[in-house]
């Protein structure tokens, strides 16, 4: 399940830019197509978890509102696919979006979510085998 909804990209992005994006059929465009907001939505949701997963248990069930922020905004870009420009606020959202969950991967932020249990230590020895020696005092003696 996405972490953030069709709703969460209406308030935060506004009804006009997706029927923009979506309506692909009305001209002019005039409502929302809800299967490719889906789809961008769980495929910004898989990016998130490729991150996350590494630290935490999949799926997080008690979303924290920066997931929520940063899923928008990484399936808005997906949503504006090769229009994002370079240097606008889609690509800017999701530049931001994808520095920070590279911090979340390795430990530098964290999220209030469950953790991947640690692994349990084994207890056991360390036992090491070695060759007979080659050297020995009466091997050498007669040198």
């Amino acid at each position: 399940m996405p972490y953030a909804s069709q709703q969460d990209l209406v308030d935060r992005f506004g009804e006009q830019e997706l029927v923009q994006l979506t309506d692909k059929v009305n001209r002019p465009a005039s409502t929302i197509d809800p299967t490719p907001i889906a789809r961008a939505l769980t495929d910004a949701t898989a990016l998130i978890d490729s991150y996350v997963g590494k630290l935490y248990r999949l799926p997080i069930s008690a979303v924290p509102a920066i997931l929520v922020k940063y899923t928008c905004d990484i399936a808005r870009y997906y949503l504006h696919g090769k229009a994002a420009e370079k240097d606008d606020a889609v690509t800017r959202g999701f530049n931001e979006a994808q520095t920070w969950l590279a911090d979340v991967s390795k430990g530098l932020v964290t999220l209030d979510a469950e953790g991947v249990p640690t692994p349990q230590s084994g207890g056991g020895s360390v036992r090491a085998v070695a060759p007979n020696r080659v050297f020995t005092r009466d091997s050498l003696r007669h040198l």
